[in-house]
C-alpha cells in the first residue's frame, strides 16, 4: 500500500453504491446549535412518570365546552408555562466564558417557548410563541395553533438564510472571525453548497420584519425564529405507538431547560381502597423529559418546577381556572 492508499484508507468517503445526502441550511442551522449546546451545556436529565388519569377526563370536558379548538400539546405549553412561574431560574439564557470560567444567568421576564413543529417531510423545526406568561390557556392555545399555521406560509429556505446571517452577525460582533467565514465558505462552495444562497443575496430581497414586511404577510417572522427562552418538544406526535420514554435531549444553547413530552400510555398498579384492601387498576401515564443546565446551580432549581407539576396533576380542576 503506498502512501496515497494509505490516506484513502484513512478517510471517510462513500464507496460505490453509497447514497450522500448533504446537509440543508436547516440542517446545518441546527447542527450547529445542538453541537454548540452540548459543547456549553453540562446536562441533567430526568423523567418525570405524570399520572394524567384525571386531566384526560378533565381536558375531555374542557375541550368539549370550551368552545375553541383545544389541544393536548396546547395544554401542555400551558402547564409548562404554569412550572416556570414556580421556577423563574429555569426561564432563562446562561452566558458562559470558558477561559476566564465566569458567566452570568439571564432570568428572562418573559416566557417565549419554542416550540417544535413536525412539517410534511418528516422533519422538525422550532418556531417561538412569545410572551406566555400572561396568557390564558385560549390565548396559549390560539397562538400555538396559529404559529403552526404560519409555519406552512413561509418561505423558509430565505428565512432560515436571513436567520443564520443574522447570527454570523453576532458571533462577528462578538470578535470571532473564523467559525462565521468557515460558515460563508460552506455555504457558497463545495459539494454541501446552499443552491439558492445567491437568490437570498439579491438585492431586492426583504427581511421579514415588523417594518418591512408586506400587510398581506402571513407567514412567521424572523424574531418568531429565534431562539426562545424554554424549549417545548412533544415526541409522542411523531409515532402513534411510540413506547420509548426520552431520558435525554440537549437544551437548545443558551437556554438552560427543556421539557418533552412522550405518548400516553396505560399502565397497571396496585392501589388501596378506603378499607385497606388491596386492588389491581389501570392508569394513563405521561412520560415527561425535564433537562436543565447544571451550571445554573443543582437539583435544588428545578425542585419548585416539579412541585408546581405534582399540584397540577394531582388536583387537575385547575385547568378550568385557565
Amino acid at each position: 500500500m503506498n502512501f496515497k492508499e494509505y490516506i484513502k484508507s484513512a478517510t471517510i468517503r462513500p464507496e460505490e453504491g453509497d447514497t450522500v445526502e448533504y446537509m440543508s441550511i436547516r440542517d446545518k442551522m441546527m447542527s450547529n446549535v445542538l453541537v454548540n449546546s452540548q459543547k456549553e451545556i453540562p446536562g441533567v436529565g430526568c423523567t418525570y412518570e405524570a399520572d394524567v388519569t384525571k386531566l384526560l377526563e378533565e381536558f375531555a370536558k374542557l375541550k368539549t365546552n370550551c368552545g375553541y379548538e383545544l389541544t393536548l400539546n396546547s395544554l401542555m405549553i400551558k402547564i409548562l408555562v404554569e412550572g416556570l412561574k414556580a421556577a423563574p431560574r429555569l426561564n432563562a439564557h446562561f452566558q458562559y466564558n470558558h477561559r476566564a470560567t465566569s458567566g452570568h444567568l439571564i432570568i428572562k421576564k418573559h416566557i417565549d417557548v419554542s416550540m417544535a413543529v413536525c412539517l410534511e417531510t418528516g422533519k422538525t423545526f422550532q418556531v417561538k410563541v412569545i410572551h406566555l406568561e400572561d396568557k390564558t390557556l385560549k390565548e396559549t392555545a390560539f397562538l400555538a395553533e396559529d404559529a403552526k399555521r404560519r409555519l406552512h406560509n413561509t418561505r423558509l429556505g430565505k428565512m432560515m438564510f436571513e436567520v443564520s446571517r443574522q447570527r454570523m452577525v453576532g458571533l462577528l460582533a462578538q470578535g470571532k472571525v473564523i467559525s462565521p467565514l468557515c460558515q460563508i465558505f460552506s455555504a457558497c462552495f463545495g459539494k454541501g453548497k446552499i443552491v439558492d444562497l445567491s437568490k437570498s443575496l439579491k438585492s431586492d430581497f426583504r427581511k421579514l420584519t415588523k417594518k418591512d414586511t408586506p400587510k398581506n404577510y402571513d407567514g412567521l417572522r424572523m424574531k418568531e425564529l429565534n431562539e426562545g427562552t424554554v424549549c417545548f418538544t412533544n415526541w409522542g406526535t411523531l409515532y402513534d405507538n411510540l413506547n420509548v420514554n426520552i431520558t435525554y435531549i440537549p437544551p437548545l444553547y443558551p437556554q438552560v431547560f427543556l421539557f418533552g413530552t412522550g405518548r400516553v400510555k396505560e399502565t397497571q398498579h396496585v392501589y388501596e381502597d378506603e378499607n385497606g384492601n388491596l386492588h389491581l387498576g389501570t392508569k394513563k401515564v405521561l412520560p415527561l423529559t425535564l433537562v436543565f443546565d447544571h451550571k445554573i446551580g443543582g437539583a435544588a432549581d428545578i425542585v419548585p418546577f416539579i412541585k408546581k407539576l405534582d399540584e397540577i396533576f394531582g388536583n387537575p380542576e385547575i385547568i378550568h381556572t385557565w
